[in-house]
C-alpha cells in the first residue's frame, strides 16, 4: 500500500505538477486548495506527509502548520513549505511554526522526491 501525502497550493497547475511527480514516484496523494480545505480533507486517509504553499487564500501555510501541529495524530507527521519564498524570516517562521523543511520553487521533481523519501523513510 502507497503512502499517502498532502499537497496544498492555491495554484491548480502547481497541485496538478507536484501531484503528477509524486504519483509517479509511487506516492498517494490527496490535494488541496488552501489551508481550510486541507483540515477538511484530512479525513479521507492517513496522511505522512503534508506539502504546503505559503502564501493561500482563506487559512496560509504557516497558520495550517500551527494547526496540524495541534492535531494528535499529525503532531510529528513531516510537514514541507514549498514555495516562491526564500526570505530568512519567512523560514523561521515557518520553522516555528512546525516545518520540516522548505523547497523553494521553481523546484526540480528529483528534489521533490528525495525530500519526501528523506523526511519519510
Amino acid at each position: 500500500m502507497a503512502l499517502c501525502l498532502m499537497i496544498v497550493d492555491d495554484s491548480a497547475s502547481m497541485r496538478q505538477m507536484v501531484s503528477f511527480t509524486l504519483k509517479d514516484a509511487g506516492y498517494d496523494v490527496i490535494a488541496a486548495s488552501n489551508g481550510k480545505d486541507a483540515l477538511t480533507k484530512l479525513d479521507e486517509k492517513k496522511v505522512s506527509m503534508v506539502i504546503t504553499d505559503l502564501n493561500m487564500p482563506e487559512m496560509d501555510g504557516i497558520e495550517l502548520i500551527r494547526q496540524l501541529r495541534k492535531l494528535p495524530g499529525l503532531k510529528f507527521t513531516p510537514i514541507v513549505m514549498l514555495t516562491t519564498e526564500s526570505q530568512d524570516e519567512k523560514k523561521i517562521a515557518g520553522k516555528r511554526a512546525g516545518a520540516s523543511g522548505w523547497i523553494v520553487k521553481p523546484f526540480k521533481p528529483a528534489q521533490l522526491v528525495e525530500t519526501v523519501r528523506r523526511l519519510i523513510k
